[in-house]
């Protein structure tokens, strides 16, 4: 296989800022070492934790809860009663379960996470949905970017966060 890299250098004799092929020479190979393994450090804000992974995220009025591995806050479900999880349906989709992919049985615990608290429950389903303390762990469809807390004390006080102590927040974000 040849391989052929433009570079954006001009050639002797040739228009200024028009490419050209150069050969696949060490420096030339070089740089495109280089430009690859900097197009894969990326450079965005988002996090490259698995969604199943629980971390501490702080929200003002609640202090750390915990969130998803995206940063998304996470929400008990008091009809729970730390055992089986009860939102099936619509209340599934509106408020979707944290569960595991296929083929993973533990979930991962990010920074600021007690790992003792982290545990599964099998879903009707038949999949794992991901527990802290015992409470089953849903996200809010309404919570739009990592951080928010929107989904606090929803449908007349069934929903709420969860410190990272594993007790139940019933505080007011601000």
């Amino acid at each position: 296989m040849s391989w052929t890299i433009l570079a954006w250098r001009p050639r002797a004799g040739a228009a200024a800022g028009r490419p050209h092929a150069c050969r696949a020479t060490r420096w030339c190979l070089a740089v495109a070492a280089v430009a690859l393994a900097l197009a894969g450090c990326g450079g965005g804000s988002g996090s490259s934790a698995p969604t199943y992974e629980v971390q501490a995220t702080t929200i003002a009025g609640l202090g750390k809860v915990v969130a998803d591995g995206q940063g998304f806050t996470l929400y008990m479900y008091a009809p729970d009663h730390q055992g089986a999880s009860t939102c099936a349906g619509i209340c599934a989709k509106q408020w979707p379960p944290l569960v595991l992919p296929r083929g993973v049985t533990r979930p991962t615990a990010g920074p600021g996470i007690s790992t003792a608290l982290l545990g599964t429950v099998r879903r009707s389903d038949g999949t794992l949905q991901v527990t802290y303390n015992r409470w089953p762990l849903y996200l809010w469809q309404g919570d739009t970017a990592p951080g928010q807390a929107t989904g606090q004390a929803y449908d007349m006080g069934l929903w709420y966060t969860v410190s990272i102590s594993g007790a139940v927040d019933r505080g007011t974000p601000s």
